[in-house]
Order: C-alpha cells, then sequence, then structure tokens
C-alpha cells in the first residue's frame, strides 16, 4: 500500500489544497473571498453562462452561488442579464470594473505557479501538464487536447 506521500490521489488534492492556499495567501489584499474569485475566474472564460450552470461548474447549491453573486454584483464585478428567450434565466457577465482585478489575479497566479515549478525545467513542467491532461481525459471521457477552460457552457 502507498504512502499517503506516494499516493497519486492524495498527492494532487494536497497540492491542489497548497496551490490555493499559497494563491489565497497573496490575494488576501485583494478583498475577496476564494468562492469570490473562483466565481470571477469561471465567469472570465465562460461569460453568459446562467446561474444554474455556474452553480454546476463550481459544484456549489444555487443558493449558495446566488448570495456570491449578490455580493459581486453589489461590488460592481458582475452584471446579470435576461436571458434573450427565456425570461427565467439571468445571464451572468463581468463588468469593466472585474477586468484590473482579473488582471491581478492572473499574475498572482503566475507567482503561485513559479512559486511551485521551483528548480522544475520548462520540459518538465510540460510534461507534468501533457500527464495531467491526460489522465483527466482518461476520467471525463475527454480528448486530452480538449481544454475544459475553452468550452463555453451554455444552457438554454
Amino acid at each position: 500500500m502507498d504512502s499517503p506521500e506516494r499516493n497519486l490521489g492524495f498527492l494532487l488534492h494536497d497540492t491542489a489544497r497548497l496551490l490555493r492556499k499559497r494563491f489565497e495567501q497573496k490575494a488576501r489584499g485583494l478583498g475577496l473571498t476564494r468562492a469570490q474569485w473562483q466565481v470571477l475566474a469561471v465567469l472570465c472564460r465562460n461569460e453568459g453562462l446562467h446561474q444554474g450552470a455556474l452553480a454546476e461548474i463550481l459544484e456549489l447549491e444555487p443558493i449558495t452561488l446566488v448570495r456570491i453573486l449578490d455580493k459581486l454584483q453589489a461590488a460592481g464585478m458582475i452584471e446579470r442579464r435576461l436571458h434573450p428567450t427565456d425570461r427565467r434565466l439571468r445571464l451572468l457577465h463581468l463588468t469593466e470594473a472585474a477586468h484590473p482585478l482579473l488582471d491581478r489575479m492572473r499574475e498572482i497566479g503566475a507567482a503561485t505557479r513559479e512559486e511551485a515549478f521551483a528548480g522544475i525545467s520548462a520540459a518538465e513542467r510540460e510534461r507534468l501538464v501533457e500527464i495531467l491532461l491526460t489522465t483527466r481525459a482518461n476520467l471525463s471521457g475527454r480528448s486530452p487536447n480538449t481544454d475544459e477552460s475553452d468550452e463555453q457552457v451554455r444552457y438554454g
């Protein structure tokens, strides 16, 4: 039996946890909670989602997401627009005010990745990404070349 330090599932989970923790430490001055920056990051790649689709992607209960969205809307970071054909749906869009914050989040993310990859060559980093993409594809039924962030998830 593998020790936890050598168990792939444990190692992936723990590494992801540490990356999130380090990002949060560096991003503390932005005034956002983890949930808020996760919402902004997903919306940046998937503008025009409705709340139900976003809740599904983030694996949040809809009522929990509504509270986060209310705070982001009050802060002027997002807006809810009417769906063109289904008046029950509100489509989520970033405002211009969110873009400088997203730029700062990208900078912090890059710095966090650089810290995590210290001592690892560019070739090794690329190989790690390729292995993880293939692993994700194996588990999700997607092609390894499919970038999940490029897919526009829309319902309705």
